[in-house]
């Protein structure tokens, strides 16, 4: 892999209230490298602190709070959490995906947030859910340009996609194919699977209705980062999932 493999850990919310380092020490166990932070201003300080004494990296951190009044705060936090990614999870209205003027807005406040992260040493990425990918613009049916596609033409080049594979297949796309036309612009993937609808439980990587193989190929340089939204089971099952999840990348690693 071209990065060490990390881990979403909204997947273990739960797990990292009742014991973090714990949950932390596990995650390192079962081949994760590095991990994504999900509450960037819930004591960053605490979470680099056990990160780097496990020796993980953090690969980035969702952080919604850059669209609310203090994003300087927010940034801040981010490279206190020593990572210099930050990524816009959710926050702007599905809606404004459903036309080009509301796209335009989107971009626009995206470019500005690149700009003001550029002073302090960050990049701004967006990740995207199924509202993103079922719009479609032009009269070419199937083939017509998802919402994703027009927005990631009006964005900063400084401006990254983490594409959540999971939601773009749940919103219609062929996920290899829009992996292969946004290139570049992809710099991280969710990897997820399960039944691929809106409201299944995930499982473990490759053991769903994703064609996992096809995506890795498509994407080779994106780093990979497994996530469970949602899960049908108790702790250790899905930290089984999160094994099997980590085994089986590990054999396309290749890819």
């Amino acid at each position: 892999m071209p990065r060490p493999l990390s881990v979403q850990l909204y997947t273990v919310r739960d797990q990292l209230v009742a014991d973090r380092e714990g949950t932390l020490r596990r995650l390192a166990g079962l081949g994760y490298g590095a991990v994504e932070a999900y509450d960037v201003l819930g004591d960053p300080e605490g979470l680099r602190r056990v990160v780097d004494d496990l020796g993980l990296t953090v690969s980035g951190t969702h952080a919604v709070q850059l669209l609310g009044p203090e994003p300087e705060h927010v940034l801040d936090a981010v490279r206190t959490l020593g990572t210099d990614v930050a990524i816009v999870p959710a926050g702007i209205p599905p809606e404004e995906f459903t036309s080009h003027d509301g796209l335009a807005r989107t971009a626009d406040r995206l470019n500005s947030l690149a700009a003001l992260a550029r002073r302090h040493g960050v990049r701004i990425g967006y990740h995207n859910h199924w509202w993103e990918i079922e719009p479609r613009f032009g009269d070419e049916g199937a083939a017509a340009p998802h919402a994703v596609d027009v927005l990631a033409g009006l964005l900063d080049p400084d401006v990254f996609l983490e594409i959540d594979t999971y939601w773009a297949a749940v919103g219609g796309a062929d996920v290899p194919g829009l992996l292969r036309r946004l290139g570049d612009r992809v710099r991280a993937l969710h990897l997820k699977d399960g039944p691929g609808t809106r409201e299944g439980p995930n499982v473990a990587v490759g053991c769903g209705t994703m064609p996992m193989p096809e995506i890795l190929a498509a994407a080779p340089d994106a780093w990979r980062i497994v996530e469970f939204d949602s899960f049908a089971g108790d702790t250790e099952a899905l930290f089984g999932e999160l094994a099997a999840s980590s085994g089986y990348l590990s054999t396309l690693e290749a890819l």
